[in-house]
């Protein structure tokens, strides 16, 4: 798919792809949710007429799996791990910290669009505790006072 969320013809290519399986309404998102980061509405849109679904239930779908987004992710995701270990070594001041110097809360994206923040349940790196992860890059043994120079790296690079 084009980045270009009027791309009618990709999702035809889609719902053509998928018509006939189980779940495909389920399948289609996820596609979509992998191409562009999160679900256009107007690709939503295209979606429940070429299926004939309801708009509603489409929303259903994607407001009932955690994994599909409504807004465009940050350039940046930060996940911070709440599992069991990361949450009794300090996790849950690592996610205030975020919260602090980015003002935005779990789940929202800086309005420069720059970063966006997640809590997971675990990110299977228990033994460093606790655990950030950027981008697929794994913080382990983080301390509060490092947050502030972890994200400064990021704000450089763009």
């Amino acid at each position: 798919m084009e980045q270009n969320t009027t791309a009618t013809g990709d999702v035809s290519f889609l719902v053509e792809k998928w018509r006939d399986k189980k779940g495909s309404l389920i399948m289609i998102l996820h596609e979509i949710q992998n191409h562009y980061g999160f679900v256009p509405r107007d690709i939503s849109l295209q979606l429940s007429k070429l299926l004939d679904v309801p708009l509603a239930r489409i929303y259903e779908v994607i407001t009932f799996y955690n994994y599909f987004k409504l807004d465009p992710p940050g350039k940046y995701t930060i996940s911070v791990c709440l599992g069991t270990a990361c949450y009794l070594k300090g996790a849950p001041e690592i996610v205030d910290e975020i919260k602090n110097l980015l003002n935005i809360e779990e789940g929202q994206t800086t309005e420069d669009g720059l970063f966006h923040l997640d809590v997971v349940r675990c990110l299977g790196c228990c033994g460093l505790a606790p655990v950030m992860m950027i981008n697929g890059q794994i913080y382990g043994k983080v301390k509060r006072s490092e947050v502030v120079d972890i994200l400064s790296r990021y704000k450089k690079e763009d």
